[in-house]
């Protein structure tokens, strides 16, 4: 392993997804800046949110990093932002994950580093969550961002809403953000046959861990107003102690109560192979199924 690149991912939540013009720049911003490479973009229309991915080393995504907020300070007004999901800044979240050759405490330094230095050049309110957090009433992403943009002048009045760097002020366009240090997460979506919100959140809190649900589970009830139809918006903090199949069956089982189909599902952003093996076993009941036996498994390991 010391030989090997050193290798992080981030994966940037801005405010914005139905301006093709804003999310292009965005990313224009991202790959002009350096080496760092932009692995996935997605943006969601009813949540009005993009998902970008990118991996490289970390002065590589320190630089992307400052391009893309940047951009995002500069273009996204969350004054005039509607849609579906929670937000309370322009960059939302910006969550560092150690994939090769550095450790948790590695992108813990770089987050702290990087949110100073984003306080700094943009008078931009920043909090740490989960590793790089400061405090342990502070590592919960969802606990920092309760009252939004909009709640969030009344919530910061509070010391204990104190940032942890730039001004004790929301700035008046683009909010605060949140940056951190976290383990692989899977932002998973399935959405339901029907259009009757109170289902889709009385399914989120049968299986969120906060609700007395699934272990390493997040999740909320949204409406799609494109689609006419409700989802059930899932984060997923560690896929090996709670896997993808289990969560799916236990929303298929829990809608059935209320006499409700699953439409469909999707994953935003990218997926760590293994997740997606473990559910493929499961489903098509291979018994003592070695993932070494995928093809493009064993290329990589034989390198050839």
């Amino acid at each position: 392993m010391s030989g090997a690149r050193r290798l992080v991912e981030c994966v940037p939540n801005f405010s914005e997804g139905r301006s093709r013009d804003i999310i292009d720049a965005v990313a224009d911003a991202v790959r002009r800046s350096g080496p760092a490479r932009l692995l996935d973009l997605s943006s969601d229309p009813d949540h009005n949110r993009s998902v970008l991915t990118m991996a490289g080393d970390p002065e590589s995504l320190r630089l992307a990093t400052l391009a893309l907020v940047a951009v995002c300070v500069e273009r996204i007004d969350l004054t005039r932002h509607r849609g579906r999901h929670p937000r309370m800044g322009a960059v939302d979240v910006i969550p560092f994950v150690p994939i090769r050759g550095v450790s948790m405490q590695d992108c813990v330094g770089l987050a702290r580093a990087l949110g100073e230095e984003i306080a700094r050049r943009h008078s931009l309110p920043v909090y740490l969550y989960e590793e790089a957090a400061a405090s342990t009433g502070r590592r919960n992403l969802a606990d920092i961002r309760k009252g939004e943009f909009e709640g969030f002048p009344a919530k910061m009045a509070s010391p204990d809403w104190k940032p942890d760097f730039g001004p004790d002020r929301v700035h008046p366009t683009a909010g605060c953000v949140a940056v951190g240090a976290r383990p692989f997460l899977i932002a998973y979506n399935i959405n339901l046959a029907t259009d009757r919100l109170e289902v889709a959140r009385s399914i989120a809190a049968a299986i969120r861990h906060s609700s007395g649900g699934l272990r390493c589970v997040k999740a909320m009830g949204l409406f799609l107003e494109d689609r006419r139809q409700a989802q059930v918006s899932i984060n997923m903090t560690d896929f090996r102690s709670t896997p993808v199949h289990r969560v799916f069956e236990m929303v298929r089982s829990e809608a059935a109560r209320f006499g409700v189909a699953i439409a469909g599902s999707e994953i935003v952003g990218l997926v760590p192979q293994d997740a997606l093996i473990e559910a493929a076993s499961h489903y098509l009941r291979l018994e003592g199924f070695d993932p070494s036996r995928v093809l493009e498994r064993r290329l990589e390991e034989d390198d050839v």
